[in-house]
């Protein structure tokens, strides 16, 4: 049985983490995803408009996933090992970077493959939050913008 891992916040729940699933799911039997509590999120610098409880619920209820499991830090490799895994799925925006080039080595040493996918273009969580709050009247900073000043922006 191949078990496979990735990991993510997964706010604002959108096409490119369902395309990212189902590739995913594709190519192992078994799909186990960490979805990233609050408290990393906050520590990565940035901060997650849906709470971890949430975003761990849609996930579980995406067919392509078999199990759903907190993401308490960054380490993939100690996840990988931990779950079983035999494969790790990741955005290619890591792919050929140094810090990704010594990460295939160690999982390598491990017996864990990584799988780049592509990026899903033109769509993210940070573009969707970005998009409703200059829907919404709110500065990209935070701060409301008055509702006559937006619409005469």
């Amino acid at each position: 049985m191949v078990i496979g891992y990735t990991a993510g916040v997964f706010d604002l729940f959108h096409i490119g983490h369902l395309t990212l699933l189902k590739n995913a799911k594709a190519l192992c039997d078994k799909l186990i995803v960490g979805v990233t509590v609050d408290e990393l999120v906050l520590y990565k610098g940035k901060h997650a408009m849906i709470p971890f409880s949430d975003r761990a619920e849609i996930v579980r209820s995406i067919k392509y996933v078999d199990a759903v499991v907190p993401q308490y830090d960054m380490d993939k490799l100690s996840a990988c090992k931990k779950l079983g895994a035999s494969v790790l799925f990741v955005g290619d925006d890591w792919y050929g970077t140094e810090k990704w080039k010594k990460y295939e080595e160690e999982f390598a040493r491990e017996g864990i493959k990584i799988v780049y996918f592509p990026y899903t273009k033109g769509i993210s969580s940070t573009k969707i939050t970005e998009a409703l709050k200059a829907a919404r009247g709110w500065a990209a900073d935070g701060k409301e913008v008055a509702a006559e000043e937006h619409l005469n922006q």
